[in-house]
């Protein structure tokens, strides 16, 4: 078993936290491949899933705020077309907190966090919203573990 892996179990529910932040950021790091492992190894399923969940909200949470952080003119140096800030626009205006529950997915995930917080939605309700669409993730795969399906 590689380095990496040994040492996410010998630090436990603290690396899961960690790890489950780190891959709600742009590090390309899949936290479910922890939390199945963990749950393999008789980790308590429920603690796993807060932890996980805790993690990963609190990065989806940071996403935001660097967005809310974040200034017009950067896009402009990044290049970023301005057809693309239109639709990311549009959507957060259309959609609004909601887009919180889809934070979850790989990568566009994280940007619609960013959106959020760019585009100045409400930080309480996309808090909320983050923290139930991660929550609805992880527990349906520790409930498909329960079950003997994963």
């Amino acid at each position: 078993m590689p380095a990496f892996f040994m040492m996410e179990f010998e630090i436990g529910y603290l690396g899961l936290l960690i790890t489950s932040f780190l891959a709600a950021t742009f590090l390309p790091i899949t936290s479910e491949v922890f939390l199945v492992s963990m749950l393999v190894l008789g980790y308590d399923p429920w603690i796993t899933l807060f932890y996980a969940t805790l993690g990963n909200a609190s990065g989806g949470w940071f996403n935001f705020v660097i967005g809310r952080l974040g200034n017009p003119d950067w896009l402009k140096r990044l290049k970023v077309p301005k057809d693309k800030i239109v639709r990311w626009k549009d959507k957060v205006q259309r959609y609004g907190h909601w887009l919180g529950l889809l934070s979850w997915l790989p990568f566009i995930g994280d940007i619609m966090a960013v959106a959020l917080g760019f585009f100045r939605a409400p930080w309480f309700s996309s808090f909320s919203f983050i923290l139930i669409g991660k929550f609805l993730r992880y527990l349906v795969i520790v409930s498909l573990f329960i079950l003997g399906w994963l």
